[in-house]
């Protein structure tokens, strides 16, 4: 059994969230072979250097879960991209790539964190590309604490305030981007995260059947997405 989860936005202010995220480490992710994060792990993440007590805390639980024997896999999102080597040395997890290529159920699987498919944000995608550059990355990471600190809430001030005014369809993966990146990849299935609007989208890429795999976040509730012999299932808990 493998099982994909995303968009936790792990923060000391909503516990009700991290007791659930515990709670599933030790029970049904024990069960599980592998557990794939892909993006939005914590709500903010301003560099490794900066772990607090709550962070550490979390890392310490899947370092649990990892030597257990559950390997674990985590991907950038878009609120935690800064999360680095030292963290999943202490976690004991794996860093993947955006987009990452990956076998689940017998065949291979596409995963990403999703934002990079909102190509209509074009203001966002602008930003995502500054901030992932290598050169910009050094710099975020070599700035001040306190710096970073001001920077990290300045920036979600400005996404909560722009998402509220942006269309439904811009701030949603962009239709034609999809079967772009699957026929890149050579893939009929894809997963990802990001835009909090769980599903399964069913599609056509070079004629072909495919899929488009939706992750729920956590918010009212968790959602994990378990790959088993079964097939591909997503459903929701409680997080109480």
């Amino acid at each position: 059994m493998i099982l994909l989860i995303s968009d936790l936005h792990l923060e000391q202010e909503r516990p009700d969230i991290s007791r659930a995220f515990l709670d599933f480490l030790k029970t049904r992710a024990t069960q599980a072979e592998a557990l794939y994060i892909l993006g939005d792990f914590f709500e903010v993440w301003v560099g490794d250097d900066a772990i607090t007590p709550f962070q550490r805390s979390i890392a310490q639980a899947l370092r649990q879960l990892s030597d257990s024997g559950t390997r674990i896999y985590l991907m950038h999102g878009n609120r935690d991209f800064l999360l680095g080597k030292a963290f999943c040395r202490e976690a004991g997890c794996t860093l993947l790539k955006d987009p990452c290529l990956v076998e689940l159920g017998g065949e291979q699987v596409l995963l990403m964190h999703g934002d990079s498919l909102c190509t209509q944000d074009l203001a966002y995608m602008k930003l995502r590309r500054w901030l992932r550059n290598p050169l910009s990355l050094f710099i975020l990471r070599n700035l001040p604490l306190s710096t970073r600190h001001k920077l990290a809430r300045k920036l979600r001030s400005e996404s909560r305030a722009q998402t509220r005014m942006k269309a439904s369809q811009i701030i949603d993966v962009t239709p034609e981007e999809v079967p772009r990146i699957m026929t890149a990849y050579g893939v009929r299935t894809l997963i990802h995260g990001h835009t909090h609007r769980p599903a399964v989208h069913q599609l056509a890429v070079d004629g072909q059947a495919a899929r488009r795999i939706v992750l729920g976040d956590w918010d009212s509730q968790g959602w994990a997405l378990q790959v088993d012999a079964s097939g591909f299932q997503q459903a929701p808990f409680p997080l109480a």
